[in-house]
């Protein structure tokens, strides 16, 4: 599962550095391990802030202090910590909260490996970070939420804020919905009380965190402040994969039951289904009773990668050139990523139908598209009947326009940022 975070940063590092496609070639196909071919990409590129262009606002890191005191703590026991940067204007009163993502760990191994990685211990926190796309403090990169207070939670639990266990004999904490509990109470307790308005938001693991605690944030605030929410790239769908096994339903059970999920997953789904189950969005979003965005491509480049065509069902390859390139996916195989996204469309049409609800689906091969600027807003972002991702969610979230956008079938949409890995 940490085959396409290594690639993604690959993919955005590389007209920086001038590495060549041979050098990234040798590190994920060659005879590294996973553990170590990550190893390698930091000694390469840095951390992801070093690639922020020059001009991107960032933003320090501060960790929650009080978090130990109620069992909120990273893998590893170390505090989590979010970066702020205060609204001003008309945004001062309005809160955007941002759950960072970053994959999972489903057992002891890849846990153990993940507390020695920012994804696993505050130690490796980046002091600063950018802001970019929909946590942009700049108008004509983020036209609706530049002025808000912005924050980005830092993801160091593995399991999408929702954990609630630990493994002594190995030294590892699963405490993903303590540092989410704590996480709130810090940001309350530092101005999040008076918001008229408020977003949650999230990318990937993050977007799967912001579909389970959602009607959480909602509770937080009295009924008169606007509250929605925002999943991008967090529609992980409980698909067949081209072994005909389920890949992702394999991970995500070993989550669950490793971290002590079940526990933390809303009555509504558990009640009439396994927890696994209950991990799937496709089983939650029905239940969600706060206004909710849901922003995906429709041929997400992570679930390709690791949930439909993983190397465990591809052991000879014949998905490789498609999965670095979606040109090079042979007629068989776009007929095949077809049926995905045609279950994607189905998982999301009684959803749509609510009027507090927004949709934005366009059929690229992309994954967060709300966190990079080229995606959210600019002058070439991608855009379904001519309206940018940004100007879409801000006409749903300030209730301009309804906003429900599902693409036609690829290859119709020529405004995509695919994804291209080789």
């Amino acid at each position: 599962m940490v085959w396409f975070w290594v690639r993604l940063c690959v993919l955005l590092l590389l007209s920086k550095w001038g590495v060549v496609s041979s050098q990234v070639e040798e590190v994920f196909h060659g005879n590294n391990s996973n553990l170590e071919a990550i190893s390698l990409m930091e000694s390469m590129f840095g951390v992801s802030a070093a690639a922020a262009p020059p001009d991107a606002l960032m933003v320090g890191l501060t960790l929650i202090q009080g978090a130990a005191a109620k069992g909120a703590v990273c893998l590893d026991g170390t505090l989590p910590g979010y970066h702020l940067h205060r609204g001003y204007g008309a945004g001062g009163n309005s809160w955007l909260i941002q759950l960072e993502g970053g994959g999972w760990c489903n057992n002891i191994k890849s846990c153990i490996f993940r507390k020695t990685t920012h994804r696993g211990s505050s130690n490796y926190f980046e002091k600063v970070i950018p802001f970019a796309g929909i946590l942009s403090n700049k108008a004509e990169e983020n036209p609706d939420f530049f002025n808000w207070n912005r924050v980005k939670i830092r993801y160091c639990d593995g399991a999408s804020f929702a954990g609630d266990s630990e493994n002594k004999a190995s030294g590892l904490q699963f405490r993903g919905q303590q540092i989410w509990e704590a996480a709130m109470e810090e940001l309350m307790k530092i101005g999040m009380h008076h918001a008229n308005q408020a977003l949650l938001s999230g990318c990937s693991a993050g977007g799967l965190a912001t579909i389970l605690h959602c009607d959480e944030f909602r509770g937080l605030f009295p009924g008169s402040t606007r509250v929605k929410c925002l999943s991008d790239a967090g529609l992980f769908m409980d698909a067949v994969d081209v072994s005909g096994q389920r890949s992702l339903r394999n991970f995500f059970n070993g989550v669950v039951n490793l971290q002590g999920v079940a526990k933390t997953l809303p009555s509504t789904c558990t009640s009439r289904m396994d927890a696994t189950s209950c991990f799937f969005p496709q089983n939650l979003i029905g239940s969600i009773r706060t206004p909710f965005f849901l922003l995906n491509a429709a041929y997400d480049s992570w679930q390709l990668q690791e949930s439909l065509a993983p190397p465990t069902a591809d052991p000879r390859g014949y998905w490789r050139a498609c999965k670095l390139n979606n040109v090079r996916c042979s007629s068989s195989q776009i007929q095949f990523l077809q049926g995905f996204r045609n279950s994607m469309v189905n998982a999301v049409r009684r959803f749509s139908t609510s009027k507090q609800n927004g949709v934005f689906i366009n059929s690229c091969f992309a994954h967060c598209q709300s966190e990079r600027q080229d995606t959210w807003f600019a002058d070439n972002s991608p855009t379904l009947g001519n309206k940018a991702l940004a100007i879409a969610v801000g006409d749903w979230y300030l209730d301009r326009a309804s906003v429900k956008a599902i693409d036609c079938a690829y290859p119709c949409d020529g405004t995509c940022h695919n994804l291209v890995f080789g």
